[in-house]
């Protein structure tokens, strides 16, 4: 129950010493973070991730699913995918075909992070795939995938409202209600 200002202020020191931290051990603590009780300590681990994500590598993405896909919640998926997965795949372009293998995955946090993982691309955002995700799992009925389908193209929206409009309209009938609401909350409708 700490709040977030708290929380970052009591992790500065851990922030701090992170930095200078080998990536072997940025997972280290993270996975120790994982396997306390207290959901505070994942989003500790989540920042100090977030933090570092410009140094991690490719083979670090499958220390990354192992912590996507347990103690799975929107509260640790969503930094995960934004800001540690969506700065690996920007910084190795290679990734995009894990991201193309996770949208299909039966486990749905995958398929969430695929889906978020251009969130904050703005303009660099690959539409194509961006789209081609949403339709891949259009008719999915997990609410978390069609909360992040809309949510990822409301961001969209901000680059691209048309193509965005243009989607929602040519895929009315398999949209949820929930992503059609969040696709054009802003700018999109």
């Amino acid at each position: 129950g700490i709040q977030s200002k708290e929380r970052r202020s009591a992790a500065r020191p851990t922030m701090a010493e992170a930095r200078a931290a080998p990536s072997r051990r940025l997972f280290g603590f993270a996975a120790g973070c994982w396997e306390q009780s207290e959901r505070e300590f994942q989003y500790v681990a989540c920042d100090v991730l977030g933090a570092n994500a410009a140094r991690l590598e490719t083979h670090h993405l499958a220390r990354l699913q192992a912590l996507i896909t347990t103690k799975s919640w929107w509260d640790t998926v969503d930094p995960l995918a934004s800001h540690v997965v969506g700065d690996m795949v920007a910084a190795h372009p290679e990734l995009v075909v894990v991201m193309d293998t996770w949208i299909d995955s039966d486990d749905f946090w995958l398929a969430r992070t695929a889906i978020l993982h251009q969130l904050r691309f703005g303009e660099r955002t690959d539409a194509k795939r961006l789209f081609a995700y949403a339709d891949a799992r259009a008719e999915d009925t997990e609410f978390f995938i069609r909360k992040a389908i809309g949510w990822a193209l409301r961001q969209y929206a901000r680059v691209d409202a048309g193509a965005v409009r243009s989607f929602v309209a040519q895929h009315e009938d398999r949209l949820s209600g929930l992503t059609k609401r969040e696709a054009l909350k802003h700018g999109g409708g």
